[in-house]
């Protein structure tokens, strides 16, 4: 591997666990300013504190969550964005280039991609070009790669997530983000079709708290390497105390339901 890229996925990655807990923040492209993604600065905070590794974000929000103090995190932009408002939702396109990255000071760069959508073919060869473009400069990748389309019944399928995570790891993704198969037999499965680390991601936002924990549990167990979270993370009544919690999950192997009681301290 490229010393670039390994270094700069330990800024990413824990050295010990080579786990990772990253916080994606770019949801205000998609939906606008929701609740958690107003105060930047503050929500930056809040899961650093609590021992995120990194966080993700467009480009033009680095100015707006930059603290300028406080413990260092890992940064990664997202290249690729659509929005609520669109007809087509699923479509994404490439807004920003690993040049822009590198300028910013991001470790890692981020690629949607919605396999089953009419506009898959130009997401593919988007996160392709892409992975060229990274590995040139020894930037990793992180590909977010689900399953949305008119042929898909349910994206949740563990055949079906095994071959997102697939896809992205053979167009040169470094790591790949998918959803969470429903129990650890099944996401094992996508785990050992994949040669790269396997987070996972949040999905719409939960009602319980403790299911939250004992998802990600649940994916270490099976081999995951820790998880890809924002809603569920940055709309939590209290994020640093979950983040503290995630992290004697992801990083410690503490069960869900001791980690839970950090929440009530």
């Amino acid at each position: 591997m490229h010393i670039g890229k390994a270094i700069r996925l330990e800024r990413i990655f824990n050295r010990e666990t080579q786990r990772t807990i990253i916080v994606p923040l770019d949801h205000g492209v998609s939906v606008g300013p929701i609740y958690g993604l107003v105060d930047m600065k503050k929500t930056v905070d809040d899961v650093v504190q609590g021992g995120a590794n990194a966080v993700l974000m467009h480009k033009g929000l680095v100015r707006c969550g930059h603290r300028q103090r406080g413990r260092d995190v890992g940064l990664v932009i997202h290249l690729s964005a659509s929005t609520s408002l669109s007809p087509t939702p699923n479509h994404k396109v490439l807004v920003s280039g690993v040049e822009d990255a590198i300028r910013l000071g991001a470790d890692a760069v981020s690629v949607h991609v919605n396999l089953g959508d009419p506009s898959e073919s130009v997401m593919l060869q988007d996160l392709g070009r892409i992975s060229s473009e990274a590995g040139n400069w020894g930037i990793p990748v992180l590909a977010m790669v689900y399953a949305r389309g008119p042929k898909i019944e349910n994206e949740f399928d563990p055949e079906i997530v095994a071959h997102c995570a697939r896809a992205g790891e053979e167009l040169g993704a470094d790591v790949v983000k998918v959803p969470y198969t429903g129990d650890p037999e099944s996401f094992s499965r996508v785990v050992d079709g994949c040669c790269v680390p396997v987070v996972i991601a949040g999905g719409p936002k939960m009602n319980s708290t403790r299911d939250f924990l004992q998802v990600v549990q649940e994916s270490c167990e099976a081999g995951g390497a820790g998880l890809s979270v924002g809603r569920n993370i940055f709309q939590h009544e209290d994020p640093t105390a979950l983040v503290r919690a995630l992290d004697a999950i992801v990083h410690h192997d503490v069960p869900a339901e001791e980690a839970a009681t950090m929440l009530a301290q």
